[in-house]
């Protein structure tokens, strides 16, 4: 078996991991998608709990299966709860996944994400080609917490980017991309309309820390995340009207996915 056909054949059942063992997703993410961000977790089958406050959460992260950092809505109070949650994660062997909302959109998000970055050991990064454009050092450009562009030669920027900090890297668009330095594979699938939605990239960042909190090779799991959340997307698509319906549609679709649609939807290039 090549290994297209045997991550193929991994990610499916990651899926029914996360129903079975209802991972505990500690999220200090964005004010904007918050309830959105908890219901994707919930209906992809993890139980989310978002704690925000520095005296609580090294406790509530020392009990969760994944910790997700979202910068969306950064205050310098929420910075400080992230490393304080970051250093807990770290000492009890829970993931964490970053999400650098807005990176190099402004200097105190450029020097925040460095910061968590250079003091945390980080499982997995999931974010736009501008984004982990600006993370590498290697070019991109954000108006507001939107892409405009990503770095050129996309690859090699993720490797390297993984490399220097020991960790998956996540470029997610049209295509999404994840490496681990070495491996490089690639998911096709989604939506236009997951474009036309706010919250639909820190959505994604849940649902790939819902595998992570079950599998550990990180790079089948962010794979295994991403191709279930583009799957659901396409199935939401054929039945909504527009990007409103789609919504309803989308998160319809996450709650019924079934193994066998990943596994036989998922469409995988390894690189």
């Amino acid at each position: 078996m090549d290994g297209k056909a045997q991550m193929q054949q991994q990610i499916g059942p990651i899926l029914s991991r996360v129903r079975e063992q209802r991972p505990l997703l500690h999220h200090i993410t964005n004010f904007v998608t918050m309830n959105d961000v908890a219901n994707a977790s919930l209906h992809i089958g993890a139980t989310p709990v978002m704690a925000h406050a520095v005296e609580e959460v090294a406790e509530m992260v020392s009990k969760a299966q994944a910790l997700v950092l979202n910068m969306g809505t950064l205050t310098p109070d929420r910075l400080e709860a992230m490393l304080m949650a970051g250093r807990a994660a770290n000492a009890h062997r829970v993931p964490i996944v970053l999400d650098p909302v807005g990176v190099g959109a402004t200097d105190m998000r450029q020097a925040a994400n460095q910061r968590i970055l250079s003091e945390l050991d980080i499982a997995v990064v999931r974010g736009n080609a501008a984004e982990i454009g600006v993370l590498a050092g290697a070019g991109g450009t954000m108006q507001g917490v939107d892409s405009i562009a990503g770095a050129a030669a996309p690859i090699t920027v993720i490797r390297q980017l993984a490399r220097a900090h020991s960790m998956v890297v996540v470029m997610t668009g049209e295509r999404d991309l994840i490496s681990d330095g070495e491996r490089v594979a690639e998911v096709a699938n989604g939506h236009i309309w997951l474009t036309k939605l706010s919250g639909t990239g820190c959505m994604a960042t849940a649902v790939v820390a819902a595998m992570v909190a079950v599998e550990p090779d990180h790079v089948v799991a962010a794979v295994a995340g991403l191709a279930a959340y583009g799957v659901a997307a396409e199935l939401a698509a054929a039945e909504a009207r527009g990007p409103a319906s789609f919504k309803v549609a989308f998160f319809d679709q996450l709650y019924h996915l079934a193994e066998n649609q990943v596994t036989d939807g998922a469409r995988l290039t390894i690189h």
